[in-house]
């Protein structure tokens, strides 16, 4: 059973009676005239085909396009109150935003519902294609992993390889290529996945002209040599396809104001309610301890490998080696204040003001200093990868335990690997777990603090 094409109409249906029945009931005033009830429900609908909501990829999941879902319900989200304001209706400010909130929710879990539904559906044999495989390289056996995944909805049949028939010694090899055009025919074949490295260009003419003659959709699949990556993307410069080998989900528009945003409100919170309190309380406690400013700044590398002065409430007695020497378990340089802060991370707090003027992140990878990256660069790969994003005052790296001094190469080499994987995977949920980690370390205490 090949038939989806009433799954999207139902998701439609679905958002529109979250919507009638959450603003009916919260909000009733909206829904007096039966004009603004009908523009609701017809802006939610233009909204959604303006911003192309409604066409779900196949491999697309709740969380991997979420902000897609976010950015259509934001601008209906002002159409509405526009809507209001055309129509002269009255409203409390405050009311509204809890309404719209709560209609955020259900719609957001609606949709995690219907991927949830999809999945079941497809491990039921539903929304499937059938696909096949033409060529053997190194990218056969990942395409074959994908296609075997049931939430995917492929029903992988099997690929062709060579130009004479030779012994079948694999249940998914279908032959050569001479038996593929019948083979697909045969079996009514919905796509054809082709790598390209296996053909010639006549080749390839033939299989498009057979593909579009025969409506089956035809995939080529460049040979990127071995060059596998999370962050590779395509890009097309007018005609002509160049493999980014180094796109990470960071560079999004969503993904760069949503944290800037974050980044603004809770800096913002923590300077006004904790700092303009803390700063005077540890410079007094300093004062009786050890000379020198209650706020240590040190030249450190940022984003795109530029310096900038990175804050910190300073824990050690004034050195020479500061900006060259990590601190070390037992350091005699750490004051018996900066034992506290250290340990609890306070120290890291001053940099809630990196994060407002834009030079930081909440989130991301630490910075090190300009010595210590002169060093790193040169004696571990891709080192520098991790400068493609902001550097934060948490991470990744340090809630996995990479964190503090390094006392053998494998702990910069792990602290590089979980920056690169920070920078390839990230998400909104992924940010908000090293968050909550973070908090949960500074709350209960963690080895490596010291």
């Amino acid at each position: 059973m090949k038939g989806s094409s009433f799954i999207i109409p139902i998701l439609v249906i679905i958002n529109l009676m979250i919507i009638n029945t959450v603003l009916n009931l919260l909000t009733p005033e909206s829904y007096r005239e039966l004009g603004v009830a009908i523009s609701i429900n017809f802006t939610w609908l233009i909204i959604g085909i303006g911003l192309n909501f409604y066409s779900i990829e196949r491999k697309e999941k709740f969380i991997t396009k979420y902000h897609k879902f976010l950015r259509h319900y934001f601008v209906f989200v002002l159409s509405y109150f526009t809507i209001l304001a055309f129509a002269k209706i009255q409203f409390e400010s405050l009311k509204q935003i809890l309404v719209l909130t709560v209609l955020l929710v259900f719609l957001s879990f609606s949709r995690w519902l219907f991927f949830e539904f999809r999945k079941l559906y497809r491990r039921k044999g539903g929304n499937f294609l059938k696909v096949v495989i033409l060529g053997k390289d190194k990218n056969l056996s990942l395409l074959e992993e994908i296609f075997k995944k049931p939430d995917y909805g492929f029903r992988y049949l099997g690929y062709f390889h060579g130009r004479i028939n030779q012994p079948i010694n694999n249940d998914k090899n279908l032959g050569s290529y001479n038996d593929s055009f019948k083979y697909i025919l045969e079996n009514r074949v919905d796509e054809i996945y082709c790598a390209v490295s296996q053909f010639s260009v006549p080749d390839l003419i033939e299989l498009r002209n057979f593909a579009d003659n025969n409506l089956i959709k035809l995939k080529l699949i460049p040979d990127n040599k071995g060059f596998y990556s999370n962050s590779m993307e395509f890009e097309m410069f007018e005609k002509v396809p160049v493999l980014n080998l180094r796109k990470s989900p960071l560079e999004k528009n969503y993904a760069k104001h949503g944290k800037r945003i974050f980044d603004i409100v809770i800096s913002s919170l923590v300077i006004l309610l904790i700092l303009t309190w803390l700063i005077p309380v540890l410079y007094l406690l300093n004062r009786f301890e050890s000379k020198g400013p209650v706020i240590y700044k040190q030249l450190r590398h940022g984003y795109n490998k530029k310096s900038f002065w990175c804050y910190k409430f300073r824990s050690m007695t004034l050195n020479v080696e500061a900006n060259r020497q990590m601190c070390t378990r037992n350091d005699l340089r750490i004051t018996r204040v900066g034992k506290f802060i250290r340990k609890t991370s306070i120290d890291e707090l001053p940099q809630f003001i990196n994060v407002l003027m834009g030079e930081m992140s909440i989130v991301g990878p630490r910075p090190h200093m300009e010595f210590h990256t002169a060093l790193f660069q040169k004696d571990v790969e891709k080192y520098l990868v991790r400068h493609y994003a902001k550097p934060g005052i948490t991470g990744l790296a340090q809630v996995r335990g990479y964190r503090g001094e390094i006392i053998r190469k494998s702990d910069i080499v792990n602290r590089t690997r979980m920056d690169i994987f920070y920078l390839e995977r990230w998400t909104v949920l992924l940010d908000l777990k090293i968050i909550y980690q973070t908090i949960y370390n500074c709350l209960y205490g963690e080895e490596k603090a010291y």
